[in-house]
């Protein structure tokens, strides 16, 4: 079930690290999620944070997987950057 996208990606970036690591399934999937809401793997007050960015046009995070497979995505607050990253890239 595709859920509806709640907000514009902008340019999509990937770091050197996460391009070589993550499969193109793992981006996409990832992507996917986090432009309809769903942000992963993240404290009840970083999604509240998240919620709160989405209405007031702030920077936006989620993250998924666990340990070696943790990855991190990120929408700048005016949404013309996304960048799929790794947590040792930031």
């Amino acid at each position: 079930m595709t859920r509806p996208v709640r907000f514009p990606l902008g340019q999509l970036v990937i770091t050197a690290n996460a391009s070589l690591r993550l499969t193109t399934e793992e981006v996409m999937t990832a992507l996917m999620r986090h432009a309809s809401g769903d942000w992963g793997d993240l404290c009840p007050e970083d999604t509240l944070a998240n919620e709160e960015a989405l209405r007031d046009g702030d920077r936006l995070f989620s993250a998924y997987g666990q340990g070696d497979q943790r990855l991190w995505v990120i929408t700048e607050a005016d949404r013309s950057v996304t960048t799929v990253l790794l947590p040792e890239d930031y």
